[in-house]
């Protein structure tokens, strides 16, 4: 299908995009016909390496063989299940996601998207404590398309939305390079925290019930909170009979060099996670895990969360065969392998150019903000809108991102797969644009 049929079904009959959104303009951008490995391919032949891995979901890779093997095998078998019954791949992947889960997490429920896991992990912590406030951080995204995801997206703002849902709150995120105290890390003693939980304290309308975070804010700009913030409010969460919620979405199964994000920070053990994106290696199903004490206490109390599709065996077939990839290709080592190369590439490029100001993420998620001035920290907003435009037309693909409408972070994401002259390609573009700019 060539751009001007496609702009004419677009314009006709497709809903229009936000055009300040990350998927504004999209009627003008290549249309997709094809991806294998790490690349895909447009309707006019032209490669691209991506550096996004889809929307986050083909971490993996794109069409890896062992997944496709899967799905058609699932596909002759039984696509669609009443989620009223037990199927077998439902019991297989239940099991295999189970005994990757560290103790004393273990009990799982499985929904579609990544909003559905976020929504049923808020309800599940409200009915586990009978309390009603849930706090997230400034920076941080869980979702756009439930009533209470949507609510608590703070780095979106939320009055694009026409309502949002009450007992939701943000404290600060502790983006330590720009620092909203305007203070150092660790001399700080983490006062964001500190001095929000004052002001959460003194606003909670209720019993609270849950604090949600991630373990990097990746659409906030790639934020990796400092070592101890999370004991800190897991330590907080306990105080006031909170759960702490991890949403590991974009963390999750591999991509920060560890099975979970959250493992990078000794002696945190989150009540709940939220699994999502590249756990059905393409197709899409999302995890809610917790203990068995949280998990009995909610269903005794009127828990209850589940979609049409939520147990299809195509679909627990998917996730249960991504769980043996990740761990049979051991891409958890493979992403931090990648992360020192990337960073290593970015170090080098630092020393002549000003525009990079901090490098930093984990695994195969990357940021790399860019600024006019480095002492000033400035952001530079557009010379990073250029060298997005420069990469996407020589053939790499990543997104910008940032906090609170910026959008001068260069966010990388490549498949845990990528090869390292893969690695390289992508850096040779990326440096060639820098230096063009």
């Amino acid at each position: 299908m060539d751009r001007k049929r496609a702009r004419e079904i677009s314009e006709r009959w497709m809903f229009p995009t936000e055009p300040s959104s990350y998927m504004g303009g999209l009627e003008d951008r290549p249309i997709l016909a094809s991806a294998h490995g790490r690349t895909v391919v447009d309707t006019e032949g032209k490669s691209y390496l991506d550096f996004q891995s889809g929307q986050m979901a083909s971490a993996i890779s794109h069409q890896h063989p062992r997944m496709v093997k899967a799905i058609r095998a699932a596909l002759d078998t039984m696509v669609h299940a009443s989620n009223t019954l037990l199927n077998v791949p439902r019991l297989r992947l239940h099991e295999r996601l189970g005994k990757l889960l560290p103790e004393p997490l273990q009990k799982s429920l499985f929904l579609v998207s990544g909003s559905d896991s976020i929504e049923a992990s808020i309800d599940l912590a409200r009915k586990a404590t009978g309390g009603t406030d849930v706090l997230g951080l400034h920076a941080g995204l869980h979702g756009s398309t439930s009533y209470l995801t949507r609510s608590l997206s703070f780095n979106w703002s939320r009055n694009k939305h026409s309502v949002v849902a009450p007992a939701t709150s943000a404290i600060l995120a502790p983006y330590c390079y720009r620092c909203p105290l305007g203070l150092e890390y660790p001399s700080c003693d983490i006062q964001c925290l500190n001095t929000s939980l004052q002001l959460a304290d003194a606003n909670f309308t209720n019993r609270p019930a849950a604090f949600i975070g991630e373990p990097i804010m990746s659409a906030g700009g790639v934020i990796v909170p400092p070592e101890g913030f999370y004991k800190r409010v897991q330590e907080a969460c306990r105080e006031r009979n909170m759960l702490l919620v991890m949403d590991e979405a974009q963390t999750g199964l591999g991509k920060t060099g560890r099975l979970f994000g959250f493992q990078h920070e000794a002696e945190v053990m989150p009540d709940i996670i939220a699994l999502s994106k590249h756990l059905g290696g393409g197709l899409p199903i999302s995890a809610v895990c917790t203990t068995e004490q949280i998990a009995q206490t909610a269903v005794e109390n009127g828990y209850f969360a589940t979609r049409s599709h939520a147990t299809d065996p195509i679909l627990c077939a998917a996730g249960e065969e991504s769980l043996n990839i990740i761990v049979d290709e051991d891409l958890p080592a493979r992403a931090a392998h990648i992360e020192r190369r990337i960073k290593d590439a970015f170090t080098a490029m630092a020393k002549d150019c000003d525009l990079i100001g901090d490098v930093r993420g984990r695994g195969v998620l990357l940021g790399i903000e860019l600024v006019t001035d480095r002492e000033k920290k400035t952001p530079a907003d557009a010379q990073a809108e250029q060298i997005f435009k420069q990469c996407f037309d020589n053939g790499l693909i990543f997104q910008l991102r940032g906090t609170r409408g910026l959008r001068n972070v260069i966010r990388l994401v490549p498949p845990m797969t990528t090869t390292d002259d893969e690695v390289d390609r992508a850096m040779t573009i990326i440096h060639d644009a820098l230096k063009a700019v």
